[in-house]
């Protein structure tokens, strides 16, 4: 059975609801679907007023026009093709170092871990994360928070820190969840969306500089470094140029360091590559466990914030915190401590082994051309632009799945149609192997015949799979 994806979120080309800014009335959005709502009630109902007694509410127009995540319907997508290999979530396919999952078998039956904790996280896990970023990271001034993940992290801050009406700056092709999080927060509409350089996929400082000191100013900008879903690495001089840009306009600069510890090559001159981060009193830095440690269920993540002494920034987030979460899972900020401990050597080996899938990946990307792949500089992820007249990347990833049977991300749900994303790091070397295989067969199908094959194979396809669909009600 296809799996339909909703409307693309291209700004260019997204389908979104009307927003009281739009001028049109609630009433003529939700009058059809009232409708329609009530035709199907009466048709199950006898009684029409019982019927409209039983009439469910809309949900906001906030979360309505939110996009739907691309993760889920992908799930859904392999899920209905048995034997399909995924190279599409971010994941990893290690679990946390054993000493960290030893010392939550420790505590798992400890009554302190099913009691509230403090909302600002665990002492000993705060505390420990303080000198990883003053040591590794370089942020002093910094103090932590404890989230459930990088998601949760930077929702926080989105609520913290901008108002519906303030402007946002991402970089497209840019990381789903973040512009979500700013559609549901109300702010959609007010996303300032930058280009990348062409060719190296950085995100285009000069185009910042000139928002930045435009009419209407961002007021808070978003970088993720390395980035989700390109895969390339900012320079320490890009970082700094970002954060003194935001620091002479007035904005917040949030970096999403998720993949700080995945960096791939060497500079110009030889030496690795590095990831950086940069302090300053308007940079709000996010950092996750869940990549780097192998820890994606547990969900804990981090926010590093300017600390003047005052407090003043830390009372608003924790506003924010103790309305959401309260407080991080107790057992799983015991295994995040237990990974801080077991420390970057035990990230570093897992990385290293990486290099094979990530160059069967770029072997499976090869038949798209020269100049036509994004990344290996950082993070887990290739970002790929798919032949000339292959804009709907939606229906080319459907087709990958149902036909050959791997599945990748559609750059539609970047904000960057006719692209895909694809990740190397969620499968073990000899299935990863397998997938850049089949991954490689069906884009030399796709180079070779283009659409027209996807299509045709899509429409027979959804034939046969209708009365198989009937059958099984």
């Amino acid at each position: 059975m296809a799996v339909p994806w909703c409307s693309p979120s291209a700004p260019s080309n997204r389908a979104q609801l009307p927003t009281p800014r739009s001028g049109l009335s609630h009433k003529l959005i939700a009058a059809p679907v009232m409708a329609r709502r009530g035709a199907a009630s009466r048709a199950a109902h006898p009684n029409a007023a019982a019927a409209a007694a039983e009439q469910q509410p809309l949900p906001s127009r906030r979360v309505r026009a939110t996009d739907a995540p691309c993760i889920v319907k992908t799930k859904a997508l392999v899920a209905s093709t048995p034997g399909t290999l995924s190279l599409a979530q971010g994941i990893v396919h290690w679990a946390p170092p054993p000493q960290a999952l030893a010392t939550a078998a420790a505590m798992a039956a400890d009554p302190a871990v099913s009691q509230y904790g403090p909302d600002e996280g665990l002492p000993a896990l705060r505390e420990a994360l303080r000198r990883k970023i003053r040591e590794e990271n370089g942020l002093e001034g910094y103090d932590v928070m404890i989230t459930a993940g990088a998601n949760q992290a930077f929702t926080n801050v989105v609520l913290a820190l901008l108002d519906a009406d303030d402007r946002a700056a991402l970089f497209s092709p840019y990381y789903f969840n973040h512009y979500m999080a700013l559609q549901m927060t109300g702010g959609g509409d007010n996303v300032a969306f930058g280009p990348r350089c062409p060719g190296s996929g950085h995100p285009d400082l000069d185009w910042l500089a000139a928002e930045l000191a435009g009419p209407r100013p961002p007021k808070l900008v978003v970088i993720t470094n390395p980035c989700n879903p390109t895969g390339v690495l900012m320079t320490q001089e890009e970082v700094e140029r970002a954060a003194a840009l935001c620091g002479a306009a007035g904005a917040w600069l949030v970096l999403d360091n998720t993949y700080e510890h995945f960096t791939f090559g060497h500079d110009g001159d030889g030496a690795p590559r590095r990831h950086r981060c940069v302090a300053a009193p308007h940079v709000v830095n996010i950092f996750s466990f869940s990549k780097a440690f192998g820890m994606m269920g547990w969900r804990v993540g981090y926010i590093a914030y300017p600390e003047d002494g005052s407090g003043a920034l830390a009372a608003q987030l924790l506003k924010v915190q103790d309305t959401i979460p309260v407080c991080g899972t107790q057992l799983s900020q015991y295994v995040a401590l237990g990974a801080v401990e077991a420390g970057r050597d035990w990230v570093a080996q897992q990385v290293a082994g990486l290099e094979g899938n990530r160059q069967a990946i770029i072997d499976a990307l090869s038949p798209l051309g020269p100049g036509s792949v994004l990344g290996g500089e950082g993070a887990i992820y290739f970002f790929a632009r798919l032949p000339e007249g292959c804009e709907d990347d939606e229906a080319v990833v459907r087709w990958l799945v149902r036909k050959h049977k791997v599945c990748l991300i559609p750059g539609t749900s970047c904000g960057r149609p006719g692209h895909v994303r694809a990740a190397f790091a969620n499968l073990k070397p000899e299935v990863c192997a397998e997938a850049a295989a089949r991954l490689k067969a069906g884009l030399q199908e796709l180079v070779g015949e283009g659409m027209p094959a996807v299509h045709a194979f899509l429409q027979q396809d959804s034939r046969q799979a209708a009365p198989a669909a009937v059958a099984s009600r």
